[in-house]
């Protein structure tokens, strides 16, 4: 636990934290290459940085979606990541008997939004002693997140709890953002986060394969904080169209640099 707060608080510099990377490890070489160009921005802007990577993808909608490639080798490059430089890693688990496993290898275990009241998952989580990112579900207000910070608490006083917020369904094949949510999670004196990729998914396509709308993600980015969000999460990929999870609501890599500009920005100026 003190090793991830260590590594999150690098800088003094009042900036909001990062959690940033592909949608799933496709591959070491892809992995360390999206890490060595967000740990250069981060440090450039001073922001606190943890590198994000689902080491397998569970909630697919098809039988035959990616889903990873392989539970211990994309566990080893997240490994490799943080290792390599410096920075705490976030992962997803998906049952209760993942997190002691993945807890070997990364900072910050987080739970998925369709998962966030399965309280033996949560539990198990927060008894590895790591930190715990839980994604508000698409279903649920900010102010009912109230008892998974409690689940957590009731294992373990001590583990650092982050609650982020991704949208809320909206018919069958969209999200809208009511930014209440992050004011009301604020509440709970814990970190809050705005995923600012997942929020502009369209899901439940008749294809098959989750859409998206990356044009809006500076949109969401800056109003999340304008309002006051502790950190933001960005899926991000140098080429989006041939990811192998969720590229059509990711942010090109090329374009997070012009986008932390404005962001650190707007931050100093509601500071």
């Amino acid at each position: 636990m003190q090793l991830f707060l260590d590594k999150l608080q690098k800088y003094n510099s009042g900036n909001f934290f990062l959690m940033a990377g592909p949608c799933a490890i496709e591959g070491r070489d892809i992995a360390l290459s999206i890490a060595e160009k967000i740990v250069s921005l981060t440090q450039k802007y001073e922001i606190p940085y943890i590198f994000k990577g689902s080491y397998r993808k569970a909630n697919r909608t098809k039988a035959n979606s990616f889903t990873g490639i392989g539970d211990e080798k994309a566990l080893k490059i997240l490994k490799e990541v943080s290792d390599t430089f410096g920075v705490p890693v976030v992962t997803d688990i998906h049952e209760s008997h993942e997190a002691a496993m993945a807890a070997e290898y990364v900072d910050v275990l987080q739970i998925p939004a369709f998962l966030c009241r399965q309280t033996e998952l949560l539990e198990a989580a927060a008894k590895t002693g790591k930190a715990v990112n839980i994604k508000k579900g698409q279903f649920l207000s900010g102010a009912s997140m109230g008892f998974a910070v409690e689940k957590i608490k009731s294992v373990n006083p001590d583990a650092p709890t982050i609650l982020t917020d991704r949208g809320n369904s909206f018919g069958y094949s969209d999200l809208v953002v009511d930014y209440r949510n992050l004011v009301e999670m604020a509440k709970f004196e814990v970190p809050v986060v705005m995923d600012c990729t997942h929020s502009l998914q369209k899901p439940n396509q008749t294809s098959g394969i989750t859409g998206g709308d990356p044009t809006m993600i500076s949109t969401i980015a800056k109003a999340a904080i304008a309002v006051g969000a502790d950190g933001l999460f960005i899926e991000t990929h140098p080429d989006p169209k041939n990811a192998k999870s969720d590229g059509a609501n990711m942010l090109h890599l090329d374009n997070l640099e012009n986008l932390l500009q404005d962001l650190v920005r707007i931050r100093q100026a509601v500071r």
